[in-house]
């Protein structure tokens, strides 16, 4: 197999995890310091032994994301990993379910920030 067809095929499995994780997250975990999150991306390594899942915290609008906050679901996903990679045996066709490891994803935030930004300039030049 080349390595583009890899590529293509960690990029799916990448794609059915996080759409599972996400199902999962919003139906299944109860760790309140979860709350509410979406997934980005998953990189699926190509071995698939690991998985590196991307998030970033859903903040009510001009709710401050502190580094308290993001700590606290930092450690409720690590906490729950282990449960969602056993679900997930149970819900994909893999010889191999990787190894989930939650990575903050700061885009999200910042693309907020910027946008409050200009609606800021907008409403002042108004």
């Amino acid at each position: 197999m080349s390595g583009q067809g890899r590529s293509r095929r960690s990029e799916r499995v990448g794609e059915q995890i996080r759409a599972e994780l996400a199902r999962l997250l919003r139906e299944e975990a109860t760790d309140p310091r979860i709350g509410l999150v979406t997934l980005t991306r998953v990189d699926v390594a190509p071995d698939f032994s690991n998985a590196r899942v991307y998030w970033s915290r859903l903040a009510a609008p001009r709710a401050a994301e502190t580094p308290e906050a993001e700590e606290a679901t930092q450690a409720g996903l690590d906490s729950a990993a282990g449960f969602l990679r056993s679900r997930l045996a149970g819900l994909l066709e893999l010889r191999r379910i990787p190894e989930l490891h939650f990575l903050h994803d700061p885009s999200l935030a910042a693309g907020a920030h910027t946008l409050a930004l200009l609606r800021e300039l907008r409403d002042g030049d108004a």
